[in-house]
C-alpha cells in the first residue's frame, strides 16, 4: 500500500534493514535452487559451491556470473523454457519474451507468485515516476510479440488501480493520437524517442500541438535517452508534460528502476526481490555503488519461482548518480547510457552510441535527431573513422549542411574524443521511432 511518499515503506527503510531482509530471502533463494533447478545444481557444483555455503551478500562473490547465451543454451538444450526452469510447468501462467535485439529472444516463464512479484515492483515505480490511482494511461508500447512493454505493463496499472488504455504503438500514430483525443489521459507510458515521434505528429493528425491535450505525466523507457537533459527537455516541450524514466528487463521482471520527482536518476525499488549489483564489466569485480560508479549492472533474483537466475550480467551499462534523495527512497539512483555488447572501440577509445545520440539531438532543430551509425567492420573494433548517418533538419538549407557537419564533427570529437566521418541526409531519410526499438547501429 502507498504512503505518501512512495508505494511501499521499505523503499525508505535504512540500508542496514533491507540488507538483512535480502540476505534471509538470499539464503531460501538458495534453498530452492538447490531443490529444483538443474542449470543451478550444475553450474554450482562446478563452481565448487555446496549448499548452505552462500548466506550472506559478501558471499555473492563466489557465485559464478549466468550469461545471457548459457540462457539461450539452457532453452536449446531444454525446450520450451530452458533447464532454468525451477517449477514445474503447469504453474507456469504467462510467458514473456526479450526483444531479441542482442541474438534470438529470451522466453522468460512467470508463475501466479512471479506475477505478483513483477507488479509490485512496477507499481513503485510509477508511483516514483507520478503515476497515481485513478489515472488514465495512453499504453504506447509496444502491445506484441510477448515484449515486457505490452502486457506486464498493462498488468502493473491495472494492479496499482491506474486505467490502462492498451492501444500499444503497434496500432499507428493516428490510431494512438486518436484514443488520446478521446479518452483524455493524464498519462502515457512510450519509449523516449517514440514519445517525441508522437508529440510531433499531434498537430498534423489532430489539429492542436501536443501540449494542449490531456497529457501531464510521461513515464519512459526501453532504451536509454529519458534520463539525457536534451532528450527530456523536448518531450516536457512537445507535451507540456512532466517526464521522468524508468528501467528493467525481461529476465528479472519488467522494471524496477525508477526516477522520483527529483529527476536525477532512477532509484532501485526492488529492494526485498532483487540484489543488483555493479561490477567492472573486463575485470568481474564488484564495485561500491557511489556517485560516479560507472559499470555494468548484475542481478541476483531473491524472491521468484520460474525463471529465477543468480548473478545475471545484463549488459546494461551505468553510472551511480546519487546514493540518497529529497524523496526519501534510500535505493541509490542511476543512468543508464547503453549496453556494454553495443560499445564500439574507435582507435581504442569507448564510443557508446547513445552518447553520439545525446550529441545530435542536441543539434535540434538543425538535425531532426536521427542518427546512425554505419559499422562496417567486423566485430566491435575500428581503426578508421566512424561512419555517422545524420538527418539534417527541415529547415536547413543546401549552403547549410556543410557547416552543420562541420560543427557536429567538433563536438564529436571535443566531447567523445574520436573522429566521426559524417554523411547528412535529408529528413525522412532514416527509420523513425515505432514498434521495435530504433538500433543506432547498422552493419554493412
Amino acid at each position: 500500500m502507498s504512503s505518501r511518499s512512495f508505494w511501499h515503506e521499505i523503499e525508505g527503510a535504512p540500508s542496514q534493514q533491507v540488507a538483512r531482509t535480502q540476505e534471509e530471502k538470499l539464503q531460501k533463494q538458495m534453498e530452492y535452487l538447490w531443490a529444483r533447478s538443474p542449470f543451478y545444481q550444475r553450474k554450482l557444483s562446478q563452481a565448487g559451491i555446496r549448499p548452505g555455503q552462500i548466506k550472506t551478500l559478501s558471499d555473492l562473490h563466489k557465485v559464478p556470473f549466468t550469461l545471457k547465451q548459457e540462457l539461450r543454451d539452457s532453452i536449446k538444450d531444454c525446450p520450451p523454457l530452458g533447464l532454468h526452469l525451477a517449477a514445474p510447468r503447469h504453474e507456469v501462467v504467462q510467458v514473456q519474451a526479450s526483444s531479441g535485439t542482442t541474438g534470438s529472444p529470451s522466453y522468460v516463464g512467470v508463475t501466479r507468485r512471479d506475477l505478483w512479484v513483477w507488479c509490485e515492483m512496477g507499481a513503485r515505480v510509477f508511483y516514483a515516476n507520478g503515476f497515481r490511482p485513478g489515472d488514465f494511461c495512453l499504453h504506447a508500447f509496444s502491445m506484441s510479440k510477448g515484449f515486457v512493454g505490452g502486457v506486464p505493463i498493462l498488468q502493473i496499472l491495472q494492479y496499482m488501480g491506474v486505467c490502462d488504455l492498451p492501444v500499444g504503438v503497434d496500432a499507428g500514430t493516428e490510431r494512438l493520437l486518436r484514443v488520446l483525443a478521446d479518452q483524455r489521459p493524464e498519462a502515457i507510458g512510450a519509449t523516449p524517442y517514440f514519445a517525441i515521434y508522437l508529440g510531433e505528429q499531434a498537430q498534423h493528425v489532430l489539429g492542436v500541438p501536443a501540449r494542449e491535450l490531456s497529457v501531464r505525466k510521461i513515464s519512459v523507457g526501453g532504451e536509454p535517452g529519458g534520463g539525457v537533459p536534451s532528450v527530456r527537455a523536448k518531450m516536457e516541450e512537445i507535451w507540456g508534460a512532466d517526464v521522468r524514466e524508468m528501467m528493467g528487463g525481461t529476465d528479472l521482471g519488467c522494471t524496477y528502476w525508477g526516477e522520483c520527482e527529483d529527476k536525477s536518476g532512477m532509484h532501485f525499488c526492488a529492494q526485498e526481490f532483487i540484489i543488483p549489483e555493479i561490477i567492472d564489466p573486463e575485470s568481474g569485480e564488484v564495485l561500491e555503488p557511489r556517485d560516479g560508479t560507472t559499470g555494468e549492472l548484475v542481478y541476483t533474483a531473491i524472491d521468484r519461482e520460474a525463471s529465477a537466475l543468480l548473478r545475471f550480467r545484463t549488459g546494461d551499462h551505468v553510472v551511480v548518480t546519487g546514493t540518497d534523495c529529497r524523496c526519501g527512497r534510500t535505493g541509490y539512483k542511476i543512468r543508464c547510457f547503453g549496453r556494454t555488447d553495443d560499445m564500439l572501440i574507435v582507435k581504442g577509445i569507448n564510443v557508446f552510441p547513445s552518447a553520439v545520440k545525446d550529441i545530435v539531438t542536441g543539434f535540434e532543430p538543425r538535425t531532426t535527431g536521427l542518427m546512425k551509425i554505419m559499422a562496417d567492420f567486423p566485430g566491435h573494433t575500428t581503426q578508421k573513422p566512424l561512419r555517422i548517418k545524420i538527418e539534417y533538419g527541415p529547415g536547413v538549407g543546401p549552403g547549410e549542411v556543410l557547416q552543420l557537419s562541420e560543427d557536429l564533427s567538433h563536438k564529436i570529437q571535443s566531447l567523445l574524443v574520436f573522429r566521426p566521418d559524417l554523411e547528412m541526409v535529408p529528413p525522412d531519410t532514416l527509420e523513425k521511432p515505432g514498434v521495435q526499438k530504433v538500433a543506432l547501429i547498422e552493419r554493412v
